[in-house]
C-alpha cells in the first residue's frame, strides 16, 4: 500500500470523527497513519510490480512445463511404435534358405 493511500485512509478516518475530537484531529490522524503503516509492515506484503513480476514468471513456467509436456508425449508414443514393430516376428520367405558351407571335405595344406 503506497504512502498516499495510507494517508488518505488516515485523513478519513480523522473525518469522520465526533464533534468533540475535531480539534485533536491533526494529532490523530498522524496516529491513524502511524498504525496503519506499523500494522502493514507487519503483514509481510509484497508490492503489486512484485506479484506481477512473479505472475509472468510463473506463466512462462507453465507455457514451457505444457510444452515439455507435449514433447514427451510425442516421444513416448514414438517409442511404443517402434518397441511394437520389433516384437512382431519377422516372416521368412519361403524356399530361401542359405546355402550349406562345403567346408568338411577341404583338408589343410
Amino acid at each position: 500500500m503506497s504512502n498516499e493511500s495510507i494517508d488518505k485512509l488516515a485523513r478519513m478516518l480523522a473525518e469522520e470523527l465526533p464533534q468533540g475530537l475535531k480539534s485533536m484531529r491533526d494529532e490523530l490522524e498522524q496516529n491513524f497513519r502511524a498504525v496503519l503503516k506499523s500494522g502493514l509492515d507487519k503483514l509481510d506484503l509484497v508490492t503489486r510490480e512484485e506479484f506481477e513480476v512473479q505472475e509472468a514468471i510463473l506463466r512462462r513456467a507453465r507455457e514451457q512445463l505444457e510444452r515439455l509436456d507435449a514433447r514427451l508425449k510425442e516421444m513416448e508414443s514414438a517409442t511404443a511404435k517402434s518397441a511394437a514393430r520389433k516384437s512382431k516376428p519377422a516372416r521368412k520367405a519361403a524356399g530361401k534358405s542359405k546355402p550349406a558351407k562345403k567346408a568338411a571335405g577341404k583338408k589343410r595344406k
